[in-house]
Order: structure tokens, then sequence, then C-alpha cells
């Protein structure tokens, strides 16, 4: 059991970077991380599933899934931004002690051992695999939107994946099964935009960090400006009445709206795995993360309010919430810009969720949890390529079959899973090595540090039983991994 809990020390985590086939190159500042946060955490939450937090969901049979949060929508992303800067602060105090890749897996690792850093690590494989399918499915979808609008009409089963018609309550949807072409006796159902935009960010990723940062800039100021569009449109045309009533579901309605959304917040951990790639990490990840944090909720509140005060909240139950309120105002043209935008931004959320999925592989493989191959970085580029390359086919071919409905939650919980281990890091560091430096503090750590493991405990609990159940499965599936391989390779116990 000793062996088991047993911690790496910060020293040793601290890789060699004169070592170019071990490190990354360090060519980020605080201004990219906040452009990768911004990139990672407005997208898909505000383009599509803030709609379903407000609406709520209803079943085929007409029962209650989820009770909708209405107008006080903005309270769910004031208690989701209240979670995440608990969080926030301890994984700037960590980042900035241990600026290396791997971030919460390599936090983890240091303060509560290596069993722990396998469960975590684990665990970041499904939120980040499982939430880039969920992206990509989306972005595809908005892109179909987009092309229809200009005329432009994909055969149906070459936009829709097999998962989502066995899925769809849409009598329409569901009957495509029966429709479509047909190879082998099965039918022909793919989702080819999903799978195209996931090999291109997979190609844009392999020609180098700064790169994709500069990629990454380029779209967010696409994504602003076309918010900042839909704000104005939307504030000229706001109807008091669609604010009464003003909570649906009472309490209920803005928790589970919370646990909803959350999936978009994993962004600011994928900053962390890109401490390897920070210049000056002690004080740009604080800048970094915290920064980044504070304006995607400001961007949530004020969107949040702007959307339900513009049409009923019950309108909002769609794929594409933004471009539906347009539509119901009569703003049909600007809608079709905002679907651009959505297109745009979601490819922003996949490139940082892609860029920030590999660093977990390559720190594992790294410590030999996993084999040495996937820590192999490309010798110009500095970019673990192996693991770039091969988790790109694997996203990508998940997203031509998969439906993104199935996706949402489990990447919620292994976020607030991975969250609330960050906080308990901090409060172990703090008492098994008080003395070591901190760049960055958590100020009241015996305060802010328990608060943030509730508020994650207490958002988790919205979340469906089934979720739970596939959440135990994929752990018992990552202990069979470890105890088979990981711990019998571990560099910690054969250097």
């Amino acid at each position: 059991m000793r062996q088991l809990f047993q911690r790496k020390p910060i020293a040793e985590l601290l890789v060699d970077e004169a070592d170019s086939s071990r490190s990354l190159k360090r060519v980020l500042g605080a201004g990219d991380l906040i452009m990768l946060a911004i990139g990672a955490v407005i997208g898909a939450g505000i383009f599509g599933a803030i709609g379903t937090a407000a609406a709520g969901q209803v079943g085929p049979n007409g029962e209650v899934i989820r009770y909708a949060a209405g107008p006080a929508l903005v309270f769910s992303f004031i208690l989701l931004g209240g979670a995440c800067a608990l969080a926030g602060l301890c994984y700037a105090e960590l980042a900035s002690m241990i600026p290396q890749a791997g971030g919460a897996y390599a936090y983890s690792y240091a303060a509560l051992g290596e069993l722990v850093a396998w469960i975590i690590g684990w665990d970041l494989i499904l939120e980040y695999a499982i939430g880039n399918i969920a992206v990509a499915i989306s972005w595809g979808d908005y892109f179909t939107t987009l092309l229809r609008s200009v005329g432009i009409d994909l055969p149906v089963f070459l936009t829709t994946a097999y998962r989502t018609a066995m899925l769809s309550p849409n009598p329409d949807v569901h009957g495509l099964l029966e429709t479509a072409p047909r190879f082998l006796g099965m039918p022909v159902l793919l989702n080819v935009p999903a799978f195209a935009i996931v090999m291109f960010v997979t190609w844009l990723l392999l020609r180098g960090a700064k790169e994709s940062a500069r990629a990454n800039a380029v779209m967010v100021v696409v994504k602003l400006a076309v918010l900042a569009l839909f704000i104005g449109v939307g504030m000229a045309n706001i109807n008091p009445a669609n604010y009464t009533p003003f909570a649906p579901g009472g309490f209920t309605g803005i928790h589970q709206g919370a646990a909803i959304v959350f999936f978009a917040y994993i962004g600011f951990d994928a900053i962390s795995t890109a401490a390897e790639e920070t210049y000056n990490p002690k004080r740009n990840l604080p800048r970094g993360i915290l920064g980044g944090l504070a304006i995607c909720t400001l961007i949530y509140v004020i969107v949040g309010a702007v959307i339900t005060g513009m049409v009923p909240y019950t309108e909002l139950g769609v794929a594409d919430p933004l471009a539906r309120a347009l539509e119901l105002i009569g703003y049909t043209r600007v809608g079709a810009i905002v679907a651009f935008g959505a297109t745009v931004s979601m490819a922003a959320v996949l490139l940082v969720f892609q860029y920030g999925q590999p660093r977990i592989f390559f720190a594992m493989a790294r410590d030999g949890l996993m084999p040495e191959w996937v820590a192999r970085v490309d010798p110009k580029t500095r970019v673990p390529y192996r693991a770039t390359l091969w988790i790109g086919v694997i996203v990508a071919a998940a997203s031509m079959l998969g439906d993104a409905g199935e996706t949402y939650n489990l990447t919620n919980i292994g976020t607030l899973f991975a969250f609330a281990l960050v906080c308990a890091g901090v409060m172990a560091l703090r008492i098994m090595e008080p003395d070591r430096e901190r760049p960055f503090k958590v100020p009241s750590v015996w305060i802010i540090a328990p608060l943030g493991v509730a508020a994650c405990a207490f958002i988790m609990k919205g979340l469906p039983r089934e979720t739970w159940i596939l959440f135990g499965w994929w752990l018992l599936i990552g202990m069979t991994i470890y105890l088979g391989y990981g711990y019998r390779h571990s560099k910690l116990r054969r250097p």
C-alpha cells in the first residue's frame, strides 16, 4: 500500500529542458494562455448546451429529464464560476510550483501518490477524449446548418452518425436507419464533417505549439466579434416579460443548468497542461488560468441574461440556441453569421482540447505508466507527435459514429473529479511540504480548498445515476491497466 501511494518528489517532476527528446519547448506567454482559455471555454457550452440548460429536457414519453433554469440561468453561471474559481486558485498554486506537462496528473503525483495520479490521469483521458467527441459532433451540426443557409445541402446520411440515428426520439432522424444506403447490410450513417474537423485540427497541432496558439488567437477574435454582435442585437430586442417566471425549475433547475454547461469549463484545466511550453510559468500560469476564467464567466453571464430576455426560455431547447433566438426575433441573416461564429468557436475548442490530451499521455509515458513510444517528441517541433496523431485518429473515428448527448455528462464528471483532487492536493502539500517555495499561494487555503472540494462534489450530485455507473466502470478498467502495466513499469520504482 505504501508503494501504491508513493509520491514523486517535485524535483524529479521538473524535467531537464536541455534534453530535447524528453522535454517540450517554452514558447507561450500569459496572453497566449488567456486566449487558449477563451478558445476552450467559449464554445459548445455557450453556442449549444446553454439552450438545454435554459429550457430543460423532456424525454420521449413526456418525463422531465432536466428541470429548466429559465432566466435564472445567470445564477447557474455564477455558481459555476464560483466553483471553478475555487479550483482555479488551487490550480494556479500547483502550476506555479510544478510547471511541467501533465496538469492535474503531475500535481496529484507530487501531492497524493502514484495510484491517485494514475486515477486522475486516466480520468483526464476520459475528460478530454469524450469532450472532444461531443464538440466535434456539435461542430458538424453547426457546419451543416451554415452550409444549408447558403444553399448547400449535404446528404443526410453523411452528416448524421449511426449512434445519433439510433438514439434520436425524432422519427425522421431515427428513420434514417431504414432509408440510408447500405454496405454489407448495415446502414451507412457517418458524420463526415465531424471527422474532417478533428483531422484538420490534428494536422494543425502537429505543426507546433506556437503555430497552434496563433491559429487559436485568430479564432478567438472571430468568436468574440460574433458574440459582441449577438449581444448588441439581443440587448436592443429584450422583452422584460420573458424574464417571468424567472426560475421555473427552482434551485434544482439552476443546479442542473450548471451541471449541463460545466463540461465547457474544462478549458482552464487544459491551460495547466501547457505549463511545460510556457515561459516564466511561475508568473504566467496563474495569470492565464485565473484571467481566462474571469473573462469567460463574465461572457457566459452576459449571454445568458441577453438570450433569455430575447425569447421565451422554452424556445431554446435546440442544438443552435443563439441562431434560433435571432431567427425568432426576425434577424435570420445575423443568425447565419452567428452560425459561422459557432463553427469557428468550436474549432478553437477542439484545438485546445486536442492540444491538452496528448500532453497527459506524454507525461504519463515519461513516468513509465504508459508505453515509452507515447512520449516520443518530434526533434523539430518538440511536439509529442505520436500521441497527438493517434488521439486525433481515434477521436475523429468516434466523432464520425457517436452521439453528442451521451458524452456531455461523462466529460462533466471527469472534470469535476479532477478539480476536487487538485483542491485536495493543495492541502496535502501544505501539510507535507510547508516550506517549499510557492510563487503563487492560495489565500485562506484552509477555507478555499475545502470549499473547492465541496463545490465540485455538489455539482457532481446534479449528474444522472447512469453517469456515475459509467464513470465507475471507466475507473475499474483504468485500475486493471495500472496493475497490469503501469505499476510494473513505473520509473518511480525502476529509475
